[in-house]
């Protein structure tokens, strides 16, 4: 499946923000807080389809989903019942990989699409290596046996102390187990996106 493979500093800068929890974003940013490229530092005309268009890259990115598949959400958001950005929010935030990171066995989104793919991980008892996989309230998803102790998922425990767990996720980290507890809302999922702006770029 296609997925971005470039440096993700450099989405960051685009951005003008960090997306994802990596430490190498944080100090590119810093370094230099400006666009990549050679017109970064240039006059940027802030319009608002720009603004729009901007906030729904970064929601892309930070999420690692390519353009098909974000409209693809957008769509099903735009056809279920209640706000469409927050339908968006919660679709692109029940999926598995990021399930996982958020429960707290991958250090980042990347890295937990990566571990789901490698079939490092059950639901409900059953193998699934499909990173865009939807769960549910009362799945739980867990570490296959072989791979308990593979060093992404012993890094990753380690920094739990250091992270924030939304309410919508349980870790036992005895068993290498999250339980979904329930649906999250838009008030446990921290993402620094206005999803409003998106769907008035798509409404146009």
């Amino acid at each position: 499946m296609a997925r971005y493979t470039g440096p993700i500093a450099k989405q960051s800068r685009r951005e003008r923000t960090v997306l994802h929890a990596n430490v190498k974003s944080a100090r590119a940013l810093e370094k230099r807080p400006y666009p990549p490229g050679e017109h970064g530092r240039g006059r940027i005309k802030e319009s608002e389809y720009l603004l729009q268009l901007r906030e729904k890259q970064k929601a892309r990115r930070i999420y690692g989903v390519l353009e098909r598949q974000f409209r693809n959400y957008y769509d099903r958001a735009s056809r279920s019942q209640g706000l469409t950005g927050e339908n968006l929010l919660v679709f692109l935030e029940t999926r598995l990989d990021n399930a996982v990171f958020r429960g707290g066995l991958a250090r980042t989104r990347r890295e937990a699409r990566q571990l789901v793919n490698h079939k490092h991980f059950r639901v409900n008892g059953r193998t699934v290596n499909i990173p865009s996989y939807e769960v549910k309230a009362g799945d739980v998803i867990t570490v296959r046996d072989r791979s308990r102790n593979i060093q992404p998922v012993i890094g990753a425990l380690e920094l739990i102390g250091n992270r924030n767990q939304p309410g919508w996720v349980s870790l036992d980290q005895d068993k290498r187990q999250i339980s979904i507890l329930s649906t999250p809302g838009r008030e446990q999922i921290d993402v620094p996106v206005q999803e409003q702006l998106i769907v008035e770029l798509y409404s146009k």
